[in-house]
């Protein structure tokens, strides 16, 4: 029996466009009763519809069409041969990170990031944040813009902008990144097991104010974050065989 797949499609003009075309070619069911999402769009909107699947409870695999710029996380986009592309992609696992943030005025948001988790200055003022690593202060202050954990699928993101490693994708491993450091100027970061828990906690917090960024959510006015793995929810991406996402995160590493 074949997958029940389901269409979902980023409000831009080129994703509604192939979506206009590619909705006459197979039978779609609705989100909720499909054995695969396929998404169309770019990576911004891929993250979108993992985010709405955690909301939901639900772990359907996607497999995403890029229609967007980069497409990191996504397959070329093509019409023809989607379900025997489908049944024979291959999956690849992730788990988000969990952001714990404590405001200046005592509110706690919890939110799961993908990619990575954030910490950057709100004002011209460098920020001054504490780093601890399972309950040990490893850094007692980073002046910097800000700092950031990135997952191995992230890590290619705002983590390899900011001069971060690259992690393969099954190394359990999770960048920790420094964005424009100031004091201590020359280091540029730690390589973190993701079974640890990551904690910063920001310095003079009233005159140099920090917000922290869970992907797309944003908390202004922190005074303290905690950074975990939350292995409890696996994601699941399918890519094309030759389009493995394990190959293309390796490829990264020797581009000039």
């Amino acid at each position: 029996m074949s997958a029940r797949l389901a269409l979902v499609v980023s409000p831009t003009e080129p994703a509604l466009d192939a979506a206009e075309a590619l909705r006459p070619l197979h039978r779609w069911v609705d989100a909720a009763e499909a054995d695969i999402l396929v998404a169309l769009g770019g990576d911004g909107f891929l993250l979108q519809t993992l985010h709405a699947l955690m909301d939901a409870g639900r772990t359907t695999p996607v497999f995403g069409m890029n229609l967007g710029t980069v497409g990191f996380l996504m397959n070329q986009f093509r019409l023809d041969g989607l379900a025997g592309r489908v049944a024979a992609a291959r999956s690849f696992v992730l788990h988000p990170l969990t952001m714990e943030a404590e405001t200046v005025g005592g509110e706690i948001v919890r939110s799961p990031a993908i990619n990575e988790v954030s910490l950057l200055r709100e004002t011209r003022q460098a920020a001054k944040i504490e780093i601890a690593i399972d309950g040990r202060v490893r850094m007692s202050e980073l002046a910097c813009d800000g700092v950031l954990v990135a997952t191995p699928a992230g890590s290619t993101a705002y983590n390899l902008s900011a001069h971060g490693p690259i992690l393969p994708l099954n190394s359990d491993l999770l960048a920790l990144t420094p964005i424009s450091p100031f004091r201590p100027r020359r280091w540029r970061g730690a390589l973190i097991p993701d079974t640890s828990t990551i904690e910063f906690r920001v310095l003079e917090a009233a005159k140099r104010p920090v917000s922290a960024v869970a992907d797309q959510v944003e908390v202004r006015d922190v005074r303290r974050i905690t950074v975990t793995s939350d292995r409890r929810v696996s994601l699941k991406l399918l890519f094309d065989p030759e389009y493995a996402l394990d190959d293309r995160i390796v490829m990264e590493q020797f581009l000039t």
